[in-house]
């Protein structure tokens, strides 16, 4: 990478053909900018090759129908991604609830399959700091079994966090999907990786929970439900429960023991921690696949 291309204030300017008038790092690859024209911003270094066509992607798709605010899209490249920048605020039960019934009706948008990217986006796709594949398939086991749980047993296996007995609990998961994943449903419009840090609260002119950082695809509706539970949202009794209303509402209520299935959708990102940070996350991802396979 050029030093031209790694410095923000040059990547904000040659992007958007504007100068700044002020920028300021804030977490990580994350900074602050204010243009000259007023335009507040988060600018994102990318963490690999494709991520931010991907997430642009993602958040234009989930954006459009307009059920949930996410921030605009003002430019990417390779390197960085410029998108609208929100104030936070304190979370309300109003905004948790016209949040939930908000995310009810995204995921009733459809996707065009299980597994299918966001219109655009790549099928080498990122979650977090790590890749994840969006390849399309037939139905919702598959689909899961073959690229949300497998490539990362596999990964975390290799790594000496699984042993082999401890892997071959998941291959029993995957082997038996079919009978622990309760009625069929249709592709939902996912988030992908809803859980606490990308739900934003907003207040003032905004008033809204926002959503962030998406891993955009074709899933299924009750792993955006558990990603949400995973290191708990706030109000979430709230979010679960308008959701719950506004599906019901439009005649596609949540099959019933999906709360009983929480432990398998959270499989997934469990997985993904456990690659990328080890420790505690291996045995939560083991009590997970235990969980699962309890449904039989």
């Amino acid at each position: 990478m050029s030093a031209r291309a790694a410095d923000p204030r040059q990547a904000v300017e040659r992007l958007l053909a504007t100068d700044i008038s002020e920028i300021t790092p804030f977490r990580g690859a994350l900074f602050a900018v204010t243009t000259a024209d007023g335009r507040r911003i988060v600018a994102k270094r990318a963490p690999g090759p494709g991520a931010h066509a991907a997430e642009a992607a993602g958040l234009r798709w989930l954006a459009e129908p307009g059920d949930v605010p996410l921030p605009a899209v003002y430019a990417h490249d390779e390197q960085w991604l410029l998108i609208e920048r929100v104030d936070p605020g304190a979370p309300t039960a109003e905004a948790a609830r016209a949040f939930g019934a908000g995310l009810a009706g995204l995921h009733l948008r459809g996707a065009a399959a299980f597994g299918s990217p966001p219109p655009g986006g790549p099928a080498e796709a990122w979650i977090g700091l790590t890749g994840m594949r969006n390849i399309e398939e037939p139905d919702w086991p598959t689909f899961y079994a073959r690229h949300r749980v497998a490539p990362y047993v596999r990964a975390a296996r290799d790594s000496g966090a699984f042993g082999v007995e401890q892997a071959a609990l998941f291959d029993r998961v995957c082997d038996n999907l079919d009978a622990l994943t309760g009625p069929a449903e249709p592709p939902a419009r996912l988030h992908g990786d809803a859980w606490s840090g990308n739900v934003h609260w907003s207040d003032g002119a905004h008033g809204r929970v926002w959503l962030l950082d998406p891993a955009a695809h074709g899933g299924h509706r009750e792993t955006d439900l558990a990603m949400l539970r995973l290191f708990g949202a706030p109000m979430l009794e709230h979010i679960l429960d308008a959701y719950e209303q506004a599906a019901s509402d439009a005649g596609a209520p949540l099959a019933d023991g999906w709360t009983d299935r929480v432990g398998l959708h959270q499989l997934f990102p469990l997985l993904v921690h456990t690659v990328l940070f080890g420790g505690g996350y291996a045995g939560q991802a083991l009590a997970a696949a235990r969980s699962a396979l309890a449904l039989r």
